[in-house]
């Protein structure tokens, strides 16, 4: 069975949407407990994917090859290695959660959940492809769910927002398009194999203006700034769950399609770009931390939170050291548990008083004891607090980047102190001082909420404690990256 668990973990959420499919419209209600097992299933596999992932190799394993479009030399080709299997079990996990953060949708739920399962589906394909054309199959398929999930069951703007969307990741989806057909056709024979695309050499200029493209095209889904300003909208204006899946899963695929794609193919390329992006890496820090101080909105102050945490990823990965590529991998799988839990947090007060404003509360502890607890779990954890999951991958990514861009890394260090500012005060504004008389009987955290929110307060808080059942799943796949890009860059110099 090993032999096509990838195949499984990709596509038991479609054979849910062909269940969801066959449930009449009167009991559309049937759909999200068919989401719900779907994803169940789902996250079961990817469980038995980790007990099964051998760490000790850095080869890829679970290796499914097959001709798929003969004429082309296009494979069906998935395997996963160190990088992949966190990105795996994230998505399965968030996807399972995401289900249960969506419950109480009413409208239209057969559309909805079908919607959502396919998504789910694009994002697991994207980080188990191992044939760029799939690869790029994969990265479309996610577009059109998410950009009719925010479109359709958004917020007052959610059509400017899903529009918004769409056209930056369609914009980069089209250099990322042409980058790929560069690749292609440089190989004789012509392939989309990733690996033998990783092992061939490219020219100076080629590697600079096809990575540049690929930079882009992987730059508006971290998001980087510029390329960042569909995505507080896009979060604003998406269901709770959406919004997890975006900042939780969605902006990963930027930064893994970098470490994935772009810095194994192309190592000259990285190596001559990893300047400017340790600098974008910085600006994120900065500016995402100082937009986030000036919100009113807390949902939009998590939204430009992602922007400041994805910043200290780009900065460890353009350090091209073993501790800054480490923290950035880390750093992916932490901040999507914690952004998860935060946005949980903010659709649960959300839910009761229909509005996001961080002055409309005040006193909330008082009422809401059990949820003022998880909700300061999931803020200290965004602050990356010593003992949470975020303070280890945020101190190794500044540890590895310092020997490398030592001024850098001490301006990116201020971020943490905005980081801790506008979390501390967004928290002591909602849940300390005078109770708001509007919420004198508002209601505690229910079960279905703590259902979503527990498991991952567990993760970041083990995590915190002790980091080795993630890092020791990628030691030897970075020390492999490393490899590939110092002895790339040599070979194209050479």
């Amino acid at each position: 069975m090993q032999q096509i668990y990838l195949t499984l973990v990709t596509f038991v959420p479609v054979l849910g949407v062909l269940a969801i499919l066959l449930v009449p419209k009167e009991r559309q209600e049937m759909a999200k407990i068919i989401a719900a097992v779907a994803t169940g299933i789902q996250l079961w596999i990817a469980l038995m994917i980790l007990f099964a992932f051998n760490t000790g190799e850095s080869a890829m394993q679970f290796v499914e090859q097959y001709s798929w479009i003969k004429t082309f030399n296009i494979e069906y080709h998935m395997g996963i290695d160190g990088l992949s299997m966190p990105m795996v079990l994230l998505t399965a996990l968030l996807s399972f959660i995401g289900v249960f953060a969506s419950w109480n949708i009413n409208k239209a739920r057969k559309g909805y959940f079908i919607l959502f399962l396919l998504l789910d589906t694009g994002m697991m394909g994207v980080f188990v492809s191992l044939d760029f054309f799939l690869f790029y199959i994969f990265w479309e398929v996610m577009l059109l769910p998410m950009y009719f999930l925010i479109g359709m069951w958004g917020g007052p703007r959610r059509e400017y927002a899903a529009i918004k969307f769409f056209l930056y990741t369609f914009a980069g989806s089209i250099l990322m398009l042409l980058a790929m057909l560069a690749l292609y056709f440089t190989q004789d024979p012509h392939t989309f194999n990733m690996l033998t695309l990783m092992n061939s050499t490219y020219g100076h200029t080629f590697q600079l203006v096809v990575f540049l493209a690929l930079f882009i095209a992987f730059a508006i889904k971290v998001p980087v700034f510029p390329f960042h300003t569909w995505l507080p909208l896009a979060h604003v204006e998406a269901p709770t769950a959406i919004s997890v899946i975006l900042a939780g899963v969605l902006l990963k695929m930027g930064t893994y399609g970098l470490l994935r794609v772009s810095f194994p193919i192309l190592p000259e390329g990285a190596i001559w770009f990893a300047l400017p992006m340790a600098v974008l890496g910085v600006i994120n820090i900065i500016y995402g931390a100082m937009c986030a101080m000036a919100q009113k909105d807390i949902k939009r102050l998590v939204a430009y939170s992602s922007i400041s945490h994805m910043g200290i990823v780009l900065l460890g990965i353009a350090a091209m050291t073993k501790a800054g590529m480490s923290g950035a991998i880390f750093q992916m799988f932490n901040h999507g548990t914690v952004t998860a839990m935060l946005f949980l947090s903010v659709g649960v007060i959300y839910d009761r008083a229909h509005h996001r404003e961080i002055d409309g509360f005040g006193g909330l502890a008082t009422k809401m004891p059990v949820y003022t607890g998880i909700v300061a779990i999931a803020f200290f954890g965004g602050l990356g607090l010593p003992g949470l999951s975020s303070f280890i991958s945020e101190a190794m990514s500044f540890i590895g980047a310092f020997p490398v861009y030592t001024v850098l890394t001490i301006i990116a260090t201020f971020g943490i102190i905005l980081n801790a500012g506008y979390f501390l005060w967004a928290f002591q504004r909602i849940f300390f001082g005078e109770l708001n008389e509007k919420y004198v009987n508002i209601p505690e955290i229910n079960g279905r909420e703590m259902f979503t929110l527990i498991p991952l307060a567990v993760i970041v808080i083990f995590l915190g404690i002790y980091p080795m059942p993630i890092l020791g799943l990628f030691n030897n796949t970075v020390d492999h990256l490393l490899n590939l890009l110092h002895f790339g860059a040599s070979v194209s110099m050479f």
